[in-house]
């Protein structure tokens, strides 16, 4: 009878790995990559559930927002302020930031996005505000790496998660603190790629292996002539392409559509350790080896008494009452069989044979480091 692993995910690649992949499912275009954008804003409309007078910041944050909409803000609108100018008033209440946020923005900008397009957006809070839920964020620059802005982010967030509190109880699901903004960023600038200011289109496999980019040049090779495509190393392919951009975008689609036989991955062995979860793939092997696994099991048992000597008919005794623990003791170790692996089993030999003794996920780890350890697993084992 096999048992089956709590928590535990064999993946099993018993399939024909000689399938064709098309060029465009194993690569990707050199200089065509997406591209972080980040900015700093404010959330307003909140339901009392903002910054407040806690974050200095949010303040003088808003105090910048209002002079640059010709709002004149006469006096202090924060504690931070009020006690820098040694000011006590309750007046100070009006002006509470409840229903104003700090957030962080932040969205990807697409490879060959245009002036006008939109964007995605992603909104966290970095203050104290308990819930960004019915707000909406004013006008926040979107900058990348290099400091410009390419990006403007504006909009109503839509915010899954909620919070509801009351007479010192507390509900919370999901993150009320996160929210979004489809389509609430507008472009303002256009990233240039070397897509068309190169002689050469590099193309860049997901992951490096000799063979897959050799099979890459060869079929290139094939279809457009000899010379058209080199192997640079074990991830790159460098293509002569055609000058004229219409013409390179039509040449790049066809290499694209392309089929080819990728080479097949290294022999690996991923752990989760925290989840239990076990990826071993299809070339795993393991030489000759014999395996148990035995488990250690000390139970500790207490008996509280109470020592009452006699104190006489009369009470005239001298006995004392104390408490007494008497502790009981005992080891036991499993038995568990000792299972053998022939040389050269393969992944289903490996499963079936664990499986029999019963293994739990963290005792297949310990089993699966310790043929690491032997020299008898033929795979690399990452831990995670």
């Amino acid at each position: 009878m096999i048992k089956q692993f709590l928590f535990t995910v064999f993946m099993l690649f018993f399939s024909c790995w000689a399938l064709a992949d098309r060029v465009k499912d194993l690569t990707s275009v050199a200089g065509v990559r997406s591209n972080q954008l980040v900015g700093y804003g404010l959330v307003v409309g909140l339901s009392g559930t903002g910054d407040r007078d806690k974050i200095s910041f949010t303040a003088q944050s808003l105090k910048t927002v209002l002079d640059r909409l010709g709002v004149d803000v006469d006096g202090p609108i924060s504690n931070y302020d009020l006690y820098q100018r040694g000011v006590a008033t309750l007046a100070y209440d009006k002006t509470k930031l409840d229903n104003v946020a700090s957030v962080i923005v932040t969205a990807t900008l697409p490879p060959f996005a245009k002036p006008g397009q939109t964007l995605d957006v992603n909104v966290a809070a970095i203050g104290l505000a308990s819930s960004l839920r019915g707000g909406n964020l004013i006008l926040t620059e979107l900058r990348g790496t290099d400091g410009q802005i390419y990006a403007l982010a504006q909009g109503g967030l839509t915010v899954s998660g909620v919070e509801v509190s009351a007479e010192g109880s507390e509900i919370r699901i999901g993150v009320p603190t996160a929210g979004r903004i489809p389509g609430g960023a507008i472009i303002e600038r256009e990233v240039l790629t070397p897509f068309d200011r190169s002689e050469f289109v590099i193309l860049n496999t997901n992951q490096a292996d000799f063979t897959t980019t050799s099979a890459i040049t060869e079929v290139i090779n094939d279809n457009f002539g000899a010379g058209t495509a080199r192997s640079i190393d074990a991830s790159s392919v460098a293509i002569q392409a055609p000058q004229d951009i219409s013409a390179r975008v039509n040449f790049v689609s066809m290499i694209e559509n392309l089929e080819v036989t990728p080479g097949e991955p290294k022999a690996r062995v991923v752990v989760n350790s925290r989840t239990g979860t076990v990826v071993i793939s299809r070339t795993v092997r393991v030489t000759a080896t014999a395996v148990t696994h035995g488990q250690l099991t000390v139970k500790v048992s207490a008996t509280n008494e109470v020592s009452q000597p006699n104190a006489g008919i009369l009470g005239g005794g001298e006995g004392e009452t104390v408490p007494v623990a008497n502790a009981d003791i005992t080891i036991e170790e499993e038995a568990r069989p000792m299972f053998v692996f022939q040389p050269g089993v393969n992944l289903r030999d490996i499963v079936d044979a664990v499986n029999q003794v019963g293994a739990t996920p963290s005792s297949l780890i310990a089993i699966l480091d310790a043929l690491k350890s032997s020299g008898s697993l033929r795979a690399e084992l990452i831990v995670i």
